[in-house]
């Protein structure tokens, strides 16, 4: 279906890939991972012609059609919303618009013009065109009041779901996607995998959301060393088999049967878990084949995250009673929202407008006035917070070791050791602890609030979207510090894996107060009591 050849880009001194040989064929979906900077996005492009190799060549299959997910959200904004859908099957498109044309100059001239353009759109499922369009923008929650209008009107957000709209639309033969889940809520992303999970053609993905990648991934293609290695099963798979192979190289004594027996009890394990899924059935027997020396370590660097507590807190966390919060133009966000925080808590804190969860944190750090209501902490607890917006703990022209040095509490933590050690841990050595905060990425400014947050010991930990700009070592160290913190956490993440492995409860914020519930994230959003719930309260004037 597609395929590369000898692919190699080289931008300076600096090699990207080296001879890259892959093919992709119909009926898979491969997830493309590699550490931030490996070349993933200059690799989607590349396969879609947006920008040329060094050297070597793509060769998608003739008569095959690839679609692209649009990256400028602006690329459409004179076009409507459901005309930059059918945009989408560009051929199509082009044939419609020409019909179009000749039949606003009509004449007897290019009558017979029209008709050889109506047969071949025909053919294609033309004039079912706009309703394909209108029933995907709906299953996207683009609503028909929305179709007509002009992208250039069209939110941010909304429009995100256009362009993946345009990208599904007409069953593409390949399909390349950059990040699709950005900026989606959790039914609509359930909605995605499940239809790429049912996807008969070839699928190409970038995505730091595990979940999604495990949901749809028959194969990983995993970029190391300036090299692309395919590996059958998902994201999951692929990490738990090269842990499992770090763990044997390191065991140089253990007999080559003993390590074969290992690997067959993992896959079986594994393959007993595999997603119900169009896919499952033929994943399970890609397992089934696969030999010890099939699998390889990662080169991947994992950051050491870890939450100690310099002292267990009592049974009293937090309690809250009738708080409220508004915008500055006196939009509601919440109101009525009364909680008490229990020891061991970890509550995933959600709400359909993200100003509202921000809002809720900014409150319970002193950072912003409550409308109404009150909170009280427990006199035991003590408090680590990690914003979504990081940025105001930037501003100085220290470096990193001088920028963490400001939040040790005592003599023997300002210690330089005691802070490269810190910072060591999130990866930051030698000369990288000497960066200046000025120079920082997202991804970077993240793991310096995380060494942060270690360093104050909290029992309480509070963390709005604290997987935004990590990768996918950072997010799965992360997730799996948290789920053994014995401490109390309240956190709002669009990582549906983080969500559902580290919360026990789910506490839902609206304009007409707040769902509680000790649930996991997956049973809470499956509840069709709490669905018809949610609906009621999130309509201001009914």
């Amino acid at each position: 279906m597609l395929s590369v050849s000898n692919l190699s880009v080289q931008f300076g001194k600096r090699i990207l890939f080296d001879e890259v040989n892959v093919a992709f064929t119909q009926g898979n979906c491969y997830g493309v991972i590699g550490a931030n900077g490996a070349g993933k996005s200059t690799f989607l492009r590349i396969l879609s012609g947006q920008i040329d190799p060094t050297s070597g060549h793509v060769h998608l299959e003739p008569g095959k059609r690839m679609s692209i997910l649009e990256q400028n959200h602006n690329a459409y904004d004179e076009y409507t919303v459901l005309e930059s859908v059918v945009m989408g099957n560009k051929p199509l498109f082009d044939i419609k618009s020409e019909i179009d044309a000749l039949y606003a100059d009509y004449s007897d001239e290019n009558a017979e013009r029209i008709g050889e353009l109506q047969v071949q759109f025909e053919e294609m499922n033309g004039w079912n065109a706009d309703s394909n369009a209108a029933a995907m923008l709906s299953n996207l929650g683009i609503t028909e009041e929305f179709h007509y209008s002009l992208m250039a009107d069209m939110d941010s957000k909304l429009k995100v779901r256009v362009l993946l709209a345009q990208a599904l639309f007409g069953n593409p033969d390949v399909l390349i996607m950059d990040e699709p889940t950005n900026d989606l809520d959790y039914e609509t992303i359930s909605w995605l995998e499940h239809f790429l999970a049912n996807y008969e053609n070839t699928v190409i993905v970038v995505s730091h959301d595990r979940h999604f990648l495990d949901s749809v991934c028959t194969h990983i293609g995993d970029i190391d060393f300036g090299k692309m290695n395919l590996y059958s099963g998902n994201y999951t798979f692929w990490y738990e088999s090269s842990q499992l192979a770090a763990r044997q190289r390191a065991q140089q004594n253990k007999k080559s049967e003993e390590k074969a027996k290992e690997l067959q009890e993992f896959i079986m394990r594994f393959s007993a878990n595999v997603a119900k899924s169009k896919q499952a059935t033929s994943r399970k027997k890609m397992l089934s084949k696969l030999k010890i020396e099939d699998i390889k370590p990662s080169s991947r660097r994992y950051p050491a995250i870890i939450f100690e507590r310099e002292r267990e807190a009592g049974d009293q966390i937090l309690n809250i009673e009738k708080l409220a919060a508004s915008t500055e133009e006196g939009e509601v966000l919440f109101q009525d929202v009364n909680i008490n925080l229990a020891k061991g808590d970890k509550v995933v804190v959600i709400s359909k407008d993200s100003r509202a969860v921000t809002a809720f944190y900014e409150i319970l750090n002193n950072n912003r006035k409550a409308d109404n209501g009150t909170y009280q902490w427990g006199i035991t607890t003590t408090q680590s917070y990690l914003p979504a917006d990081n940025s105001p703990f930037f501003n100085s022209d220290l470096n990193l070791v001088d920028w963490l040095r400001q939040y040790a509490k005592t003599e023997e933590e300002r210690e330089e050791v005691s802070i490269r050690g810190f910072l060591g841990k999130m990866l930051f050595s030698g000369e990288e602890a000497l960066k200046k905060c000025t120079v920082l990425s997202g991804g970077e400014k993240v793991r310096c609030m995380l060494s942060r947050m270690m360093l104050m010991r909290a029992n309480v930990l509070m963390l709005d979207e604290p997987t935004n700009h990590l990768d996918l070592e950072s997010i799965t160290t992360f997730n799996n510090s948290l789920k053994n913190f014995k401490g109390t956490v309240l956190f709002s993440t669009h990582d549906h894996e983080f969500a559902e492995t580290v919360g026990n409860r789910v506490i839902e914020l609206t304009p007409k107060g707040c769902i509680d519930r000790y649930l996991t994230f997956d049973e809470y959003m499956s509840d069709k009591s709490i669905k018809e719930q949610r609906e009621k309260m999130y309509v201001v004037n009914a």
